[in-house]
């Protein structure tokens, strides 16, 4: 892989409807704070009272906030125009789906390459007008497609969209140097109230339906005494399903516990002796990621990009989705052989590797300045 020297002279705009600090505004982290290292000017465009908001300012980056009660965002774009008038940039990257419309209608008439990555797995069905836009979303508004998987990058073609715009550039994760050594273990397992001796199970997302957190629930509660006597189970997120969650919560009897969302996921995955990924669908998994980068084994259903980094038998297990049987007897075969359960970890760790940050953003990078150098060539 060529990559240019550094950024010096190219200038982002990176875009992100979230309101919640979820995976692809990790990832959207993670690639503007590399890219500023290498002498990129940036700027980030967000939802008012966004998670991202908070976190551009606390690290001093050049910020324009989307009003809040602004239907299809059309003041936000009024004034991100205005900001264009006075400021070039080289490229606009869409970092979700509502923003890629926020990015085409601000960046019209400027000149400037636009990029949209996409990371979700759902598609409109039938050949109708839903169909028809997104094909023109992405297809004819892009110069790029970032796709997170080859999973996503096969849909896309599905739909219609040109091989050749779209870029498979999975997400990136940062590995530890080193890992928390014991001391650190046990003052997190003492502070959420976990034995020492717990088999911890952990799970980290937006508790909506693709997530399949009622599926690992009800596999827990099937697994039952088959798993050692004191396993814990620990949920961190929020969501639109967080009471019938709660529910489910309620009838393992303190065995599984709800956390609150956390920005450093550091003393989770420490805690754990095992993740699980029970999606009905995923675009890839960066959580799952971050949890194998910490040695981490991974239980994960068969479904989207989430096959393309974990192996079954090597450094976890896949089960088949929508099976809380199937999620029962894997959590019942990781807790039944800690050596086998060491081993996995070790080369979870080693498949992450495959996936740093570093290679994230040399690949986005490398992107970037061919869409731009082609540009020039064609002028």
């Amino acid at each position: 892989m060529t990559l240019p020297a550094d950024g010096a002279g190219l200038r982002v705009v990176h875009l992100d409807t979230g309101k919640e600090l979820r995976g692809g505004q990790r990832q959207l982290m993670l690639l503007a704070g590399a890219l500023r290292e290498r002498g990129y000017e940036q700027l980030l465009v967000c939802p008012e009272d966004s998670a991202l908001e908070g976190w551009a300012h606390s690290e001093g980056f050049r910020l324009l906030t989307l009003p809040r009660h602004d239907p299809g965002h059309l003041h936000g774009i009024t004034l991100l125009r205005r900001e264009l008038e006075t400021a070039r940039f080289d490229i606009f990257h869409a970092h979700d789906g509502r923003s890629q419309t926020v990015s085409t209608l601000a960046s019209l008439g400027f000149g400037a390459k636009r990029v949209a990555t996409r990371r979700v797995t759902f598609l409109p069905r039938g050949l109708g007008e839903a169909l028809q836009f997104h094909r023109l979303q992405y297809g004819r508004t892009c110069d790029a497609i970032i796709a997170v998987s080859g999973f996503v990058r096969d849909l896309l073609v599905c739909s219609g969209l040109e091989a050749s715009k779209i870029e498979v550039i999975p997400d990136g994760v940062e590995i530890p140097a080193q890992l928390p050594d014991a001391a650190f273990l046990a003052s997190i397992r003492r502070q959420w109230e976990l034995e020492p001796d717990a088999f911890v199970i952990g799970h980290a997302g937006a508790f909506t339906r693709e997530k399949g957190q009622d599926l690992l629930l009800e596999a827990f509660i099937e697994a039952g005494t088959s798993l050692p006597a004191r396993s814990r189970l620990l949920l961190v997120g929020e969501g639109s399903l967080h009471d019938s969650i709660g529910s489910l919560v309620a009838n393992t009897r303190g065995r599984a516990v709800m956390l609150r969302p956390m920005e450093d996921l550091t003393p989770f995955f420490a805690a754990l002796d095992l993740y699980v990924m029970p999606s009905r669908s995923e675009g890839l998994g960066s959580s799952a990621l971050l949890a194998m980068a910490h040695c981490v084994p991974v239980v994960a259903s068969r479904v989207g990009g989430l096959p393309e980094i974990v192996e079954d038998g090597t450094n976890g297990w896949l089960v088949d989705p929508e099976s809380p049987a199937a999620l029962a007897q894997a959590l019942i075969s990781a807790a039944s052989d800690p050596d086998r359960l060491r081993s996995l970890g070790l080369a979870a760790r080693d498949r992450a590797c495959a996936f740093s940050s570093d290679i994230m953003v040399n690949r986005t990078e490398t992107l970037y300045h061919r869409l731009v150098s082609a540009g020039r060539v064609s002028s």
